[in-house]
């Protein structure tokens, strides 16, 4: 081979190039589910394949299959056209084959160059080379963009940058392929404009990339081609250059789905909830929510944005009555509920659906009619005294089942034998069944299908219609933007700035949720 040849087979950072990786007739069964059902895919150097389904599609198995997590029951993967196995993903990193994790696998006290050399052997052991491993990052920095500093503590960088530790982690170990699971799940929209062209530049050096997303836009704006599955099957393969969101959703559910929302103009009533300079310290002594102060009327619905782990959750809890409020006044419907106890929660007005919805909001052993009447089996007509009203129990879950078309094989299925986006529905028409003042929806449809998510959107606008305050909570940007007429955007857990959404700009709400604060509110 000619010394011209060699260097085509190298990427920029000296890595051997992976030409092409192909997984042919993929399957794999767990006990009552086949996860995947011959599944065909493949990747080149220099494109961006993206996989695309809903949750429980099977995108996940087939990536844990590729980086020997799994192993498959049927089906071979090749590499540049050889068969090979992957038992482990240290056979997977040895063959070139990386994986960046929707959550990083970082140590926060460790520098970002002890991070990267954690796990490998040294050239001076006992002692660590972490001169080499610091030159060597710089190396892989310079090459792809990714700047950093290599003597930098993890716990010091913003989220941003502790997402390039993971790709200099996995491009140190030898990556050439690189599968990308939910990479921008918890970035701000500037980071994720950052790391696209990352991912982008990284491609036209010779890398092989696989995208694992259910952001469609993020797929037409990165992706060279997406593969889709449903129900383990691959329903297609399409080059995204022409493909539109509608394409590909309907490809993800089978049907026609309508992704824009009508949200007409909010007819504001009372202000139902006031928070007046609310803080919260947590049980280790630190501040989790500070200061912060909005209101919420009838007839509107106020997102609250932010980068997970900004003090989204305290403030939920706060208000829903879970967590203790060490300053400050929490008003719903003229009353002072600072601190009252759940149930009482309830009886002034005020229903709530977790972001945790098998931990906090339904008993998954409990029957679907159960789950119903949590927190209300104590009132008629659901029960007298100390004796349940089952008549009046069954009549309800059929009528909610019916009204909030919920698929379950009856009403005394239990909860955990439900789909992710049916659990959520019970737990919506339960919240909503009691007619409340004010509505705290926290991740509302956080790992449901895009059907259930059509389904979940419509009911919060139409609630908010029918004069409903509804405080939504959740870490997809987008979510926010179709359904709020106001955003709360939170950073540290502080309120940055308030705005009208219809006024605002992606620009402006990715500024204050990387702790910009905003001087005009709403």
């Amino acid at each position: 081979m000619t010394e011209n040849n060699t260097q085509q087979n190298l990427l920029p950072s000296g890595l051997p190039r992976i030409e092409s990786l192909e997984m042919r007739g993929i399957t794999k069964r767990f006990p009552g589910v086949l996860a995947n059902d011959n599944v065909n895919f493949d990747v080149k150097a220099g494109e961006v394949h993206a996989l695309l389904g809903e949750n429980g599609a099977g995108k996940s198995t087939l990536m844990k299959i590729l980086y020997g997590l799994y192993q498959p029951d049927e089906g071979e993967v090749f590499l540049n056209g050889r068969s090979i196995k992957i038992h482990s993903p240290t056979d997977s990193i040895n063959h070139g084959i990386g994986m960046i994790h929707q959550h990083f696998m970082l140590v926060d006290n460790l520098t970002v160059a002890e991070n990267v050399a954690l796990g490998l052997r040294s050239s001076r052991e006992p002692r660590l080379d972490l001169d080499v491993v610091s030159d060597r990052i710089l190396e892989l920095a310079a090459s792809y963009g990714l700047h950093i500093d290599p003597k930098a503590t993890v716990s010091s960088l913003a989220v941003g940058q502790q997402q390039r530790v993971e790709i200099i982690k996995a491009l140190y170990r030898g990556a050439a392929l690189l599968v990308l699971d939910e990479p921008t799940a918890v970035l701000t929209p500037q980071e994720v404009d950052e790391l696209f062209v990352i991912f982008k530049q990284m491609a036209a050096d010779g890398h092989a990339l696989i995208f694992i997303s259910h952001k469609l836009h993020e797929i037409l704006n990165l992706a060279d081609r997406v593969t889709v599955l449903r129900d383990g099957r691959v329903i297609g393969t399409r080059d995204t250059a022409g493909a539109t969101k509608h394409d590909l959703a309907q490809m993800m559910v089978g049907r026609e789905v309508v992704l824009e929302r009508k949200r007409p103009p909010a007819q504001l009533g009372e202000a139902r909830l006031k928070l007046d300079n609310v803080s919260v310290v947590n049980g280790r002594g630190s501040t989790v929510l500070k200061n912060v102060s909005f209101e919420v009327h009838s007839g509107e619905i106020v997102g609250v944005a932010g980068v997970s782990g900004n003090g989204q959750r305290p403030l939920a809890e706060a208000i829903a009555g879970l967590a203790n409020i060490t300053t400050g006044q929490l008003v719903l419907q003229n009353q002072d509920v600072t601190n009252l106890p759940p149930a009482k929660m309830i009886e002034a007005g005020l229903s709530y659906i977790p972001e945790e919805r098998m931990h906090d909001g339904a008993i998954k052993d409990f029957s679907v009619a159960e789950n119903l009447i949590l927190q209300d089996h104590v009132r008629q007509p659901y029960s007298s005294g100390i004796f349940l009203n089952f008549k009046a129990i069954g009549r309800h879950a059929q009528d909610m089942i019916r009204s909030f078309n919920i698929k379950t094989p009856s009403q005394d299925t239990p909860a955990k034998n439900l789909s992710g986006g049916n659990i959520q529905k019970m737990i919506l028409a339960r919240e909503l069944a009691r007619k409340p003042k004010f509505l705290i929806a926290a991740q509302p449809t956080r790992g449901v299908d895009i059907g259930a998510m059509e389904y979940i959107h419509n009911q919060l606008l139409q609630q908010r219609s029918e004069g409903l305050a509804t405080l939504l909570i959740s870490e997809d940007l987008d979510e926010v933007r179709a359904l709020s007429d106001r955003i709360v955007v939170m950073f540290g857990g502080e309120v940055m700035g308030i705005v009208n959404n219809a006024e605002t700009t992606i620009e402006e709400l990715g500024l204050m949720m990387a702790g910009e604060r905003h001087t005009v509110s709403a």
